[in-house]
């Protein structure tokens, strides 16, 4: 019997597991699995036929919670990469354990309106005075921090949640070694729980890497920092030309708009005038033709 409730709980895992195209975590998936995995393992059989019930009080932990802080500075397009690359010597400073850099660009010539973005991985617990040390050192570059912005996302609930898959399908992978090991149970039922441990094995690797994923977003904020020039950088030979096209759209513009009016005005005026014209016309012929009949 208690072959077959654990191959049973098996088959049920792999419905569940069959049921996600991906993993994410769900509330009402994971009470069941870990009131499953409880009812197999805190009511074990003993040796002298009784039932030993274990249990204990639910910790509490603090919130978790995953923090994205913003920053942006204006600078000259000049003083813009040395900025840039002392705010990667200040991550480089504190150490791969306490900051990494993940993504860094630049952009911006002559003539350009200069850009930059530096995104870092900064531990949760410096991330604060760390942005405040940025912000210095772009004061001290000749820099203006412009906008600066702090959001959270609380991953409590998923870690937790999490937790529990990975231990109600840890202990359901060792009860179907047990069975494997212990050779309990027919043919088919020892080639189902094959096929379960290996399914198992599967989602037990896909939580640990999700929670792996979530506990960094926690232990590490992420830090967006961009840069932008306050006008455009200094010219040169090319910045006349670059004007002259881009006065294009503008002048043409104004051309069209003025020969819209020109031909709203000029249309019913000269309508009038040719009407007043040919009147006068047939007029003076009318007039002609009795004199000459006179004649």
């Amino acid at each position: 019997m208690k072959t077959r409730f654990l191959i049973g709980l098996a088959g049920a895992a792999l419905l569940a597991g069959c049921g996600q195209g991906g993993y994410e975590p769900t509330g009402s998936d994971f009470a069941a699995e870990e009131a499953i995995a409880d009812a197999s393992v805190e009511r074990l059989d003993t040796a002298d036929g009784a039932t030993e019930v274990s249990g204990g009080e639910i910790p509490v932990s603090m919130p978790q919670i995953a923090y994205v802080y913003s920053f942006g500075f204006r600078i000259s397009g000049e003083d813009m990469p040395a900025l840039q690359n002392r705010h990667v010597a200040i991550c480089e400073e504190l150490g791969a354990q306490q900051c990494r850099v993940i993504q860094m660009q630049s952009s911006g010539g002559e003539g350009d309106y200069a850009s930059g973005y530096l995104q870092l991985a900064v531990a949760a617990d410096r991330a604060r005075e760390f942005g405040q040390q940025l912000a210095t050192t772009a004061e001290g570059e000749g820099g203006q921090q412009i906008s600066a912005s702090i959001s959270g996302e609380d991953l409590s609930k998923q870690i937790v949640d999490t937790e529990a898959r990975l231990r109600a399908r840890t202990l359901l992978r060792d009860r179907l070694m047990d069975i494997l090991r212990n050779r309990q149970g027919s043919v088919a039922e020892l080639v189902e729980a094959e096929r379960g441990v290996a399914q198992v094995n599967e989602e037990i690797d896909q939580a640990q890497s999700w929670l792996a994923e979530m506990r960094g977003r926690v232990e590490f904020s992420r830090m967006d920092v961009s840069y932008q020039s306050g006008t455009p950088a200094g010219g040169g030979f090319m910045e006349p030309i670059r004007n002259a096209f881009g006065s294009i759209g503008s002048v043409l513009g104004n051309t069209i708009a003025a020969l819209i009016v020109l031909l709203t005005v000029a249309v019913p005026v000269g309508g009038v005038g040719w009407g007043l014209w040919a009147l006068v016309r047939r007029l003076r012929r009318r007039k002609a033709k009795p004199e000459e009949a006179a004649d």
